[in-house]
């Protein structure tokens, strides 16, 4: 089975919707999916991902094949709010740490225990981790794949190609729990920028025991192609001083 984890286009985060260059994102995108051959598309709440779906759902349907959306709240953005160090006082999202802070815990780094520190203890981050990866395991078990420990068991194994529009966040939440690894090496070590694809393929190496394996990260080729610029709206600046790049 194939995993399409898709981040919406450039956002326009006041209106919850899309940039004019964010549509334009998701038009190449809209050519790039739609020739795929599509079991299932599932989609966030949230209006930038819909939004973004809507291009390549309209393009399937108009090359003749019509694929239902199903909306599902926990690919929203990973929501728990925290206070972070280095800025008290203040509510801000679970997971945009400075690095200078989040390094100096090591249990950040373990996969079974990087919620614990007391600032996710108390914005109820395991939480809402657990509802996220619970859910996506119901999901993948409706595909075939059932979870057993740290692998899945392939009880109807197949070659099924799943589209899941999100968010950054929770798409490094997903691929944490599918490879065991603490997700904030993801949040802070890898960069999706808007519209990319993020492909991850079952192995099943002996019948019946399965691993997701990552095949590609963050691709945007289909902006390239047409010479379309990817938006920064994943970044923080190269250089501190950079003129109009954000630091936070």
């Amino acid at each position: 089975m194939k995993l399409l984890l898709i981040r919406h286009g450039d956002p326009d985060y006041i209106r919850d919707s899309l940039t004019e260059k964010g549509r334009r994102e998701a038009r190449l995108l809209a050519d790039r999916l739609a020739g795929l051959d599509i079991k299932a598309c599932y989609v966030s709440p949230l209006g930038r991902a819909k939004d973004t779906a809507a291009y390549t759902l309209q393009e399937i349907k108009r090359r003749g094949k019509e694929i239902l959306p199903v909306e599902c709240d926990w690919l929203r953005e990973f929501a728990p709010v925290i206070d972070r160090p280095d800025a008290p006082g203040q509510k801000r999202i679970a997971w945009d740490w400075l690095p200078q802070d989040w390094l100096a815990e090591e249990r950040f780094l373990d996969c079974r225990k990087w919620y614990e520190p007391e600032t996710m203890a108390k914005g109820k981050v395991r939480e809402e981790y657990e509802w996220v990866t619970g859910s996506f395991d119901r999901l993948l078990a409706d595909h075939g794949y059932r979870r057993d420990g740290r692998f899945y068991r392939a009880e109807r194994a197949n070659n099924d190609t799943i589209l899941l529009f999100a968010h950054f966040g929770v798409t490094c939440v997903l691929l944490g729990h599918l490879l065991n690894m603490s997700p904030m090496a993801l949040w802070h070590g890898f960069c999706a920028p808007p519209t990319s694809v993020t492909t991850v393929i079952t192995e099943e190496r002996r019948k019946g025991i399965a691993y997701f394996r990552v095949n590609g990260f963050g691709d945007i080729s289909h902006l390239y192609v047409k010479a379309e610029p990817p938006a920064f709206a994943a970044r923080f600046c190269e250089c501190y001083d950079n003129e109009g790049e954000r630091r936070d």
